[in-house]
């Protein structure tokens, strides 16, 4: 049985690994590519990639709680394969898309079938016990850093082949992947703990109003979505950054991003296993979210280029918060409510992924345009702000839980 979980984590860390190398492979051609269908300039590219990067996160805000809800009643195996099998599908259809608007339909459709990290969540809390819960989805976190490590380096290495080629690369491991999983994967969700689908637990909103119905989720869950909307003060501003800043070059940029993928990889990969049991969920959320806050703060008032480098170490440190405050959620709901909650929680990111990059992209531009107040770490405050807020209301819902139990 052990090893059968461990075979079975292993499928899931590789599955969102490809899901997230797939992402990544595409940056570096993405621009070009864009740029190629409308013929128009970067500044068109850009724009039009902004529009791309909403539809993705708009397909992933509605579908997760609707393939979440899914896995609860027909198990985690068949949704994973069919989202996996679509995620792969997808990346062809990108490769030969004639048009931008058949690109756009591609996005639909990744953003569709790339709501299998819903899935794949569930499958971590159905074969976790309660201890293990909170490192298993930090295993999950591992495969983001080394995936958005991999994945630009090996679209930018593809590239030389055509623009087009990154994206049969990026199917070939998809594909692969769901023939693994097809003969190797076991099912994870019981019979006795599976429930009939219901169409209002699936609608994205009301997946998250549902959560009002357990005490700590509904007050943690607003910790959670700071702690993501202040994440993208670094995912969506940190090559406008240094750029504008430190005038790096591309390369540079690109090799500073592998830096933080390898710490990400390192914390939640194999630091908060020792951390997370030492400390408890309960510390581990509070000091990492503070820790995270000091890290944007340096960040905000890098003074030269490796200055940056240095402080992306403190900053990573804060990746325990994540999955100990996921931990602690889940442990808070029964098993037949796992595939909801994490729909609802990945829905949750999607929200983020939206509104995070335009409030954090916009702030940037702001304090940079000529004749405005010049502070381009302004971002970065601002994630500093809303990681502070998030940890007081972390710590606030845990005392009062405590409290209540100890009473």
């Amino acid at each position: 049985m052990k090893k059968k979980k461990e075979a079975a984590l292993g499928f899931i860390f590789v599955t969102v690994l490809i899901d997230v190398i797939g992402f990544g492979i595409i940056i570096p051609v993405i621009p070009e590519l864009i740029r190629s269908l409308v013929k128009g300039t970067m500044s068109d590219a850009a724009r039009i990639g902004g529009w791309l990067m909403f539809a993705y996160a708009i397909m992933q805000f509605i579908f997760s709680p609707v393939l979440g809800n899914l896995s609860d009643k027909y198990g985690r195996r068949a949704i994973l394969l069919i989202s996996l099998f679509g995620f792969g599908v997808d990346y062809l259809f990108t490769a030969f898309a004639p048009t931008i608007f058949w690109l756009f339909i591609g996005r639909l459709i990744a953003g569709i079938t790339g709501a299998s990290y819903t899935t794949a969540t569930a499958y971590i809390a159905d074969i976790s016990t309660p201890d293990k819960r909170a490192q298993n989805f930090g295993m999950l976190g591992a495969a983001f850093g080394l995936g958005f490590i991999i994945g630009p380096a090996l679209g930018g290495l593809l590239s030389h082949y055509g623009l087009r080629a990154p994206f049969f690369a990026a199917a070939a491991l998809t594909f692969i992947n769901w023939i693994y999983g097809f003969f190797i994967l076991p099912e994870s969700l019981s019979p006795e703990h599976r429930r009939p689908f219901d169409w209002k637990r699936a609608n994205p909103v009301g997946s998250l109003m549902k959560l009002r119905s357990y005490p700590a989720v509904a007050g943690l869950i607003i910790s959670f979505f700071l702690l993501y909307i202040a994440a993208h003060a670094v995912m969506s501003t940190w090559s406008y950054y240094s750029i504008e800043k430190f005038g790096w070059s591309e390369a540079q940029v690109g090799i500073s991003l592998a830096v933080v993928g390898v710490m990400v990889a390192f914390v939640q990969g194999v630091l908060i296993r020792k951390v997370i049991p030492a400390l408890g969920q309960t510390r581990s959320v509070l000091i990492g979210l503070l820790v995270y806050s000091v890290g944007m703060v340096l960040f905000a008032f890098a003074a030269q280029g490796w200055q940056m480098y240095a402080f992306t170490v403190i900053y990573c440190l804060g990746g325990i918060a994540g999955p100990a405050l996921q931990g602690y959620i889940s442990g808070h709901v029964p098993p037949d409510s796992q595939g909801e909650l994490q729909g609802a929680l990945t829905s949750m990111i999607s929200v983020t992924s939206i509104f995070g990059p335009l409030l954090m992209t916009n702030l940037f531009a702001w304090f940079t345009k000529p004749g405005h107040p010049r502070f381009p770490g302004a971002p970065f405050l601002m994630g500093a702000l809303l990681l502070v807020i998030s940890a007081w209301l972390a710590y606030r819902t845990m005392s009062q839980e405590h409290a209540v139990k100890h009473y």
